[in-house]
């Protein structure tokens, strides 16, 4: 890993001498609440401590309900480092890391819906849900492909939507909607992702030392198996981390 100026650093990611760090809780890969706001568990959480452990300052979590929350204030100072999926949309604000974890995001369906690949999503004209602001509502909202698409302030009333049979299905991580089938086995995931979802640490593009920083440090994290081992441990061996 580079030399850097620690001193020059934490003036830019943690001028108030903590590191705050913004989780998004619309992902269930990267973060879980834990008994209160300083203990939550996840790969998120794990990078956030090992950066702030490279800087040798305290850490502090702010924590959103939906990712469109955190790309909403970069640049406000609200948060020196987020966890966010790549999107050219959030890029005019956020600078990233490369990825450092790769989910997919995928359509939940009726069972006994007609729709059994990507094409008849569209092609049926399914109403699909979506959280506004989510890395597969910007991705679909640009690519097509989703049918009718209607977006939600949160999920919890996209699932209320799909309950009352005003939607056909939703769009959203694969493991958040395995987690829907769970609970409603009416439904079923389809094979078949429409979209690979690369996550990655953020800060804003103002902080151009403090974004070389994160990027090197992710680098240097990924190639020592730190991400790899982070997963297993919250219970995701299934997520890939991007070589």
């Amino acid at each position: 890993m580079p030399e850097f100026d620690l001193d020059a650093v934490r003036a830019e990611l943690a001028p108030s001498g903590t590191l705050i760090c913004a989780l998004n809780h619309g992902n269930v890969v990267l973060v879980r609440r834990g008994p209160t706001d300083d203990t939550p568990t996840g790969v998120s959480v794990d990078l956030a401590r090992a950066l702030a452990a490279k800087l040798a300052v305290p850490i502090a979590f702010r924590h959103y309900d939906k990712a469109g929350a955190v790309s909403g204030r970069a640049g406000t100072g609200e948060w020196g480092v987020c966890f966010l999926a790549i999107d050219p949309q959030r890029a005019e604000v956020i600078a990233y890391s490369e990825p450092y974890v790769q989910i997919e995001g995928a359509f939940l369906v009726r069972s006994e819906s007609p729709a059994k690949s990507l094409q008849d999503v569209d092609r049926l004209q399914l109403r699909i849900g979506a959280v506004k602001g989510s890395a597969y509502e910007l991705f679909l909202s640009r690519n097509g492909g989703a049918g009718q698409l209607t977006l939600f302030d949160s999920f919890p009333e996209a699932m209320a939507a799909l309950d009352q049979g005003a939607l056909d299905g939703l769009a959203g991580v694969r493991q958040a909607m395995n987690q829907v089938v769970a609970r409603h086995p009416g439904f079923e995931v389809m094979a078949e992702p429409f979209m690979a979802i690369p996550q990655a640490v953020g800060v804003s593009v103002k902080q151009a030392l403090g974004s070389r920083f994160v990027a090197a440090s992710v680098r240097e994290l990924k190639t020592a198996g730190f991400i790899r081992q982070s997963l297993d441990k919250s219970g995701h061996p299934d997520v890939s981390v991007p070589a």
